[in-house]
């Protein structure tokens, strides 16, 4: 098939992303490991964007498609389902199966070279460093990989919203005061480290964006009450003594992580703290993650100053930081994370805006100032 690409921002981004794959499946197999996917080439990444971005423009019975495409061969995929025949990737058979795979954990397999490419059945198991293309709404593809450890946040590289082209820049885990739950965003954790505290931030995270109302979690040091001279009193719902369903499930032995079930007990109770923050007010856990509070309200303690500028930034190539008022930065919820960091300097805020937007809130010695990492476009 002779597929001509019409998309300008599929070859915007194709030899940036096919640059991302093959430099870091190759480093991963100098580190000793081996199952990992085929890495893609640019005119293969060009085209399945194409076809993607097509496709999610369609309707199939008034429904926009939500689709994942994955690059590997059936030989690659684990338990794959194959289609009898094979299926030319077109815009057309990508809305007809729409349906079909929507649900999420179900990769469409794509497979073949350059422009000659089709669909050969679908799987949910895939491998190391896949090339992955969701499109998650009319017009906006995030191009990912799933990571070493095979559990957890998809990896994003690059993110597409109509003409807009967003490149994740990896540099920015290397910027001093980034906070280990970016780095752990990025990709930059270890394929035994999920059950570390940042990945479970990152999971809590993803859930808080997930539920789409909106919320603030604040992560305070564990054995100091200091976090209470920021919040108004009574507290709404306190919880006493701290709830440690999640710590407990993060605290078990090594041997049940690797298992299935230690993986769906975790998911369970991510959900559950990710849940409390839709409730109007903040969630506060410690940095044990143990749960102590949510619908707390945030105040300025008496006496300290107002919080007048932060720095912004986001993880995208080409994109530079600024200082502004928080006020300029969104709406109550943001304004009042920023004051509660900036008064809570060993603490951080998660919050999540009702349109998509992911804000971490930290203190950062070098500027002297609340750092807000914008990192909505590493959730997707």
């Amino acid at each position: 098939m002779n597929y001509e690409t019409r998309y300008q921002a599929a070859q915007v981004v194709a030899g940036s992303v096919e640059q991302h794959f093959a430099q870091h499946i190759a480093n991963t197999q100098q580190n000793g490991e081996h199952e990992l996917a085929t890495p893609p080439e640019a005119l293969t990444i060009a085209t399945i964007v194409d076809v993607a971005f097509w496709a999610s423009l369609r309707r199939e019975e008034g429904h926009s498609p939500k689709i994942s495409l994955a690059f590997l061969s059936p030989e690659q995929a684990e338990q794959p389902l194959i289609f009898d025949q094979r299926l030319a990737l077109t815009p057309s058979s990508l809305t007809k199966l729409g349906p079909a795979v929507e649900r999420p954990g179900i990769h469409l397999g794509v497979w073949g070279k350059g422009e000659d490419l089709y669909v050969w059945g679908t799987t949910r198991i895939i491998p190391s460093m896949c090339f992955v293309l969701e499109v998650i709404e009319p017009g906006l593809l995030v191009i990912k990989h799933r990571g070493l450890d095979g559990f957890g946040k998809f990896v994003n590289v690059a993110v597409l919203k109509g003409d807009k082209v967003k490149i994740i820049d990896e540099q920015s885990a290397s910027l001093p005061d980034c906070p280990a739950m970016l780095t752990s965003l990025l990709g930059f954790t270890t394929p035994s480290s999920w059950n570390g505290s940042v990945d479970v931030l990152v999971q809590l995270a993803a859930s808080m964006r997930a539920h789409g109302r909106g919320g603030t979690l604040l992560v305070v040091p564990a054995g100091t009450q200091a976090w209470r001279e920021s919040i108004i009193h009574p507290i709404s719902y306190a919880v006493q003594p701290a709830y440690d369903g999640l710590a407990t499930v993060i605290q078990q032995e090594a041997e049940e992580q690797s298992s299935r079930n230690w993986q769906a007990n975790m998911r369970l109770a991510v959900e559950g703290v990710a849940g409390l923050t839709a409730v109007d007010g903040a969630t506060i856990i410690n940095d044990k993650y143990e749960l102590l509070a949510f619908g707390a309200k945030i105040r300025r303690p008496p006496g300290k100053p107002s919080v007048e500028q932060i720095v912004v930034t986001e993880p995208i190539i080409d994109q530079e930081p600024m200082i502004i008022h928080p006020a300029q930065n969104g709406g109550t919820r943001h304004l009042s994370a920023a004051q509660f960091v900036f008064d809570q300097r060993d603490a951080h805020a998660l919050v999540a805006s009702q349109d998509g937007r992911f804000t971490i809130f930290s203190w950062s010695p070098c500027e002297g100032m609340v750092h807000a990492h914008r990192v909505d476009s590493l959730l997707l």
